[in-house]
């Protein structure tokens, strides 16, 4: 138990209660629902006549904002302390809602208008998960027991990948429910190279890369710091499980993220254990070049002739077409989630989407959320008292890192799995910039419910 957890604060004058609260349902129980929902269930699935807005996640999370607004609103029940992450979440919210405001004075076509109303719906969604992590969480116990059902959730994608690219067989639309509808196509196994590349119960093989190596430091932290030898060992192979998963992903993108969580998280270790992990890695490279040659050829290829990949050719070219448009709407952008296919080209770049969407003032809005987070993340770092707590801080900086370069590789915030796990990662690093505070009543985020003066 973290010492922290014990310590009484002051909700009213003389009113004194402890961190330890002990609640059937709170915000980490409504946050493990919502990741089970948007890890479990495949992202094709949604309520019928709804889009991917409708995916049961999606409701969760904004049913997670009211909440969240409703703690605000009533006097009986607003929280206490001051979050940083709110004033950047604001901003980010105003630009969206002005940049909507644009778009409709410029004229849209129902497509663009039917896509834009969707995208105001997913910044609610957004909202609600940042808001929820950031203020709800009651303790350091309650964060950890959200990070090993996370971790444990994409161990369980991870594993649908790699069954999908050991068997050559898509067994997702074999998870399909009773009483949702299936929106669009079911995301096949692409060939790559010699190779076919999974997306699991995800829309895209970026999107599961991406999720998978944000689980990763989470993963690699609950190796090291469980409290017994079942656990640590249990969590090294849910960590080998992701690699393995991002893996058949077969994407530079992941590949990199895994490269941006060691470099993050190897100064906090101690030379044994980066050496271990170094020999650990050589291995698993050597093994894997054994096992299946055709894999560790076509990652090589990946990487040494990444100038003549069609994938990065087909981006690059499109720059002068985003040049284009973004100079006739430089500031405010077209409209808010107004660039929809197949009116318009996949860009496959969510900061250039952004920017003719929402414009200058847009990006900065979304580049300040992410700098935000780093930031508090950092100031965590600081604080944090144990190499446990640091080491957990740590692993919440490479997810904002890892979310700032994926946006640069495919439309991030458009693939609803990987949007909401980012949102619910910057919404984390002001959990933990509260809990490692020096003031005790930022450190609570107790409702003041216990007042019951008129």
């Amino acid at each position: 138990m973290h010492p922290a957890d014990l310590e009484p604060f002051e909700v009213l004058d003389r009113t004194y209660v402890t961190r330890r609260r002990l609640n059937r349902f709170d915000a980490t129980t409504l946050l493990c629902v919502m990741v089970g929902m948007l890890t479990m269930i495949p992202a094709q699935l949604i309520i019928p006549g709804t889009s991917y807005v409708g995916r049961p996640a999606m409701i969760v999370c904004v049913l997670a904002c009211f909440w969240w607004l409703v703690a605000r609103v009533s006097p009986w029940l607003p929280l206490t302390g001051r979050q940083p992450i709110r004033w950047a979440l604001l901003g980010f919210v105003l630009s969206m809602i002005i940049s909507y405001a644009v778009g409709f004075m410029r004229g849209l076509t129902p497509m663009e208008s039917n896509a834009s109303d969707l995208w105001m719906i997913s910044v609610i969604a957004f909202a609600g998960v940042i808001l929820t992590a950031a203020d709800g969480i009651a303790n350091w116990e309650r964060l950890r027991t959200l990070l090993r059902f996370f971790v444990v959730c994409c161990g369980f994608m991870s594993v649908i990948g790699l069954v999908q690219f050991i068997a050559a067989f898509d067994i997702v639309p074999y998870m399909f429910l009773p009483g949702f509808e299936v929106k669009g196509t079911i995301s096949e196994l692409q060939a790559r190279g010699s190779e076919i590349r999974v997306a699991s119960t995800a829309l895209h093989y970026i999107e599961l890369s991406t999720v998978l190596a944000i689980a990763l430091p989470f993963a690699l932290h609950l190796t090291r710091f469980s409290a017994t030898r079942r656990s640590r060992r249990f969590y090294g192979v849910v960590s080998a499980i992701l690699l393995a998963g991002n893996l058949a992903t077969i994407s530079r993108t992941g590949m990199v993220a895994i490269g941006i969580v060691m470099i993050v998280l190897l100064p906090l270790w101690g030379w044994r254990l980066r050496y271990n992990a170094i020999v650990v890695g050589i291995g698993m490279l050597a093994m894997l070049a054994v096992a299946r040659p055709s894999l560790a050829r076509t990652i090589y290829d990946l990487f040494v002739n990444a100038g003549a990949d069609s994938s990065i050719t087909s981006r690059t070219e499109r720059y002068g077409m985003v040049g284009y448009y973004f100079s006739q709407r430089p500031w405010f952008g077209r409209g808010s989630g107004t660039w929809v296919s197949p009116q318009y080209q996949y860009l496959d770049n969510s900061w250039l989407a952004t920017a003719l969407t929402n414009g200058i003032v847009g990006v900065a809005a979304l580049a300040a959320l992410h700098l935000t987070a780093i930031t508090l993340a950092v100031l965590a770092i600081r604080r944090a008292t144990s190499n446990e707590d640091k080491h957990l801080c740590a692993g919440l900086l490479a997810t904002q890192i890892i979310a700032i370069f994926g946006a640069a590789t495919f439309d991030s915030l458009w693939f609803t799995t990987g949007a909401v796990t980012i949102m619910l990662t910057i919404g984390l690093c002001g959990t933990v910039w509260r809990l490692t505070h020096t003031d005790l009543s930022v450190r609570t985020a107790a409702p003041r419910r216990l007042d019951r003066r008129r």
